[in-house]
């Protein structure tokens, strides 16, 4: 773990925040359509035959993964079990507001976790790096207006977008730190494969309950097919893998801030969507990122 940002670092970490905003947008879009926790594993079972003829290897009895399993299962729990479980599951009763609001949290979390597990060292520019990025996104979520930031009030699907967050700096942290052999490592296929693998046996435990305890149904259609397709491809498969080699080239703590990119995108999104055009704060949001993200990385 370097901890620099390079261009190319910074164009691998830029990647994950576009699709997974792509990804909180389709969420919302199909709630009504598919439960949470099935959206999850029905995504990770797709992006699992993708991974499959890439790097079955990892699955053999000689591959590597077995004598690690422990370390690929809390990796499959935290990254692929729970973090997107829980961030479908809050949409489905908070808005998207309030949970783009709390995922803002996500610079802190890294750097708190990286300085009480870690053994990181939080220094000044990354505190004031916190402060530009968290600053960003509420003008965004804001949309120029202060006073619509007043209004917000916490509801249960807060509370689980929280918990994904912390899931997701607990994950970026562990993935930071090298624990399995080499061909497993330099072979992003195979890692994110075993996580897949391990993920996978969770998220269709939480699946089998939620179908088991919960009045699950699914509404099958063309634009559902198209949705999980997409949320496979890009935001699982293409930006696991863009994040991480980011993390490993620039470091979790500046690779957080990334994240914060992902509320901006959405808004862009969600522009282009309905026809609005862009608006000076968005310039204003962008501005205030960005800075958060040089001077963290100083």
């Amino acid at each position: 773990m370097s901890g620099r940002l390079t261009p190319s670092s910074a164009l691998l970490l830029t990647v994950p925040p576009l699709l997974w905003a792509g990804n909180a947008v389709v969420g919302r879009l199909v709630r009504n359509d598919i439960p949470p926790f099935t959206l999850n594993f029905l995504r990770w079972v797709i992006a699992f035959a993708i991974l499959l003829p890439l790097g079955a290897w990892v699955l053999r009895r000689a591959g590597g993964l077995w004598p690690h399993w422990r370390r690929f299962a809390l990796l499959g729990l935290l990254g692929v079990g729970l973090y997107n479980t829980l961030q479908y599951l809050a949409l489905q009763t908070s808005t998207p507001l309030n949970v783009t609001l709390v995922a803002s949290s996500m610079p802190l979390w890294m750097l708190a976790l990286g300085a009480l597990f870690f053994d990181a060292r939080v220094s000044r520019q990354q505190l004031l790096g916190a402060v530009f990025s968290i600053g960003g996104v509420a003008v965004v979520l804001a949309r120029g207006d202060w006073t619509q930031l007043l209004g917000l009030r916490l509801v249960i699907g807060d509370v689980f977008m929280l918990g994904a967050t912390f899931c997701w700096a607990s994950y970026s942290w562990l993935l930071s730190r090298r624990a399995e052999p080499d061909a497993i490592r330099n072979d992003w296929a195979a890692f994110l494969l075993a996580q897949v693998t391990m993920g996978l046996m969770w998220s269709g435990a939480f699946t089998a309950g939620e179908w088991a305890f919960t009045d699950a149904h699914i509404h099958w259609s063309g634009s559902l097919l198209a949705a999980l397709l997409f949320v496979a491809v890009g935001p699982a498969v293409l930006a696991y893998r863009c994040w991480g080699l980011g993390v490993q080239q620039a470091g979790p703590a500046v690779a957080g801030f990334f994240a914060n990119l992902t509320p901006l995108f959405a808004a862009v999104m969600s522009t282009l969507f309905l026809g609005e055009m862009p608006q000076l704060y968005h310039l204003l949001a962008f501005a205030l990122i960005v800075a958060g993200i040089a001077v963290s990385s100083r």
